[in-house]
Parts: C-alpha cells; sequence; structure tokens
C-alpha cells in the first residue's frame, strides 16, 4: 500500500451540498432559501426576535446569584478509588493526596481542591488526604479500618 492509495472508508465523508450552482443541481438560483425576506439575505440574526414584542427570555422574571468568589472542586466517588487501586493504578499502602489522585489520572485538575463522596464500596485500608469529604464518606473509609483526613484549603480566603 502506498500514500496515494490511501481512502477512507465507505460512507466515512459525506461531500456538501454546493448551492447556488444553476438550475442542473437542483439547488440553483434561490439556493433553498425561497424568494425575497430577512432569512433569504446573508447575515440573518433573528433567533429570539418576536416581531417587535417583548421576548419571552427578557418578560421573564430574573432569580438566583452566582458567587463571584466561590469554590470549585474536583469531585471523586470512594468506588473509583477502589477501583483504580484494583487496577493498580493507585497505592493503598501510600497516602492517597490530592497529587497522588492527580498522577493517577482519576482527577484532571485540582480546581480549588478535591472533594470525596461515598459513592460506591471501599474494601482496602486507606489513608486519605483531601480538601473536603462528606460525612457519609468518612465513615465508609473509617468502617473500612482506614482514615480519611480533611485538610483547610491551602488558597488564602
Amino acid at each position: 500500500m502506498k500514500l496515494n492509495e490511501l481512502r477512507d472508508n465507505p460512507g466515512a465523508t459525506k461531500t456538501r451540498k454546493r448551492v447556488g450552482r444553476g438550475p442542473g443541481s437542483g439547488m440553483g438560483k434561490t439556493a433553498g432559501r425561497g424568494i425575497k425576506g430577512q432569512k433569504s439575505r446573508s447575515g440573518v440574526a433573528i433567533n429570539g426576535y418576536e416581531g417587535g414584542q417583548m421576548p419571552l427570555y427578557q418578560r421573564l422574571p430574573k432569580r438566583g446569584f452566582n458567587k463571584p468568589n466561590r469554590k470549585k472542586f474536583a469531585v471523586v466517588n470512594l468506588g473509583l478509588i477502589q477501583k483504580f487501586i484494583d487496577e493498580k493504578k493507585l497505592d493503598a499502602g501510600a497516602a492517597i493526596t490530592e497529587d497522588a489522585l492527580v498522577a493517577s489520572g482519576l482527577v484532571r485538575r485540582k480546581l480549588d481542591g478535591v472533594r470525596v463522596l461515598a459513592k460506591g464500596d471501599v474494601t482496602a485500608k486507606l489513608n486519605i488526604e483531601v480538601t473536603g469529604a462528606s460525612k457519609s464518606a468518612i465513615e465508609a473509609v473509617e468502617k473500612a479500618g482506614g482514615s480519611l483526613t480533611v485538610k483547610a484549603a491551602a488558597a488564602a480566603e
């Protein structure tokens, strides 16, 4: 096989529809846009426009508030930690820190810290050190004979 013989699988690519290329193409002249009017021209932006009436998104009351300095935690379930230990991606003997979770690929990035939740089962005796954890997660780890310590966030408030 040579480079010039390489082909995509049949049906993997679809040729794009070329509009406005003469009457023989079946998509000539108006190119499927109908006749006249705003929608037949280029540069149309009428989503949410209701013909001069106050649009729905402006008629409805605004609610809620987004805290500007809120913390965003990376969430990890206990079941996933156990799965990674079973697959030998995490070492149960050593302390499981946030850096260890990132290195194993269980957490992509720490954000403002890692928070452990109690979904799933834990059988190994673990020593976990994270920024946050649910009460049920702490109980589950201690029930399995391990310890889950919650450290204060390093970032200054």
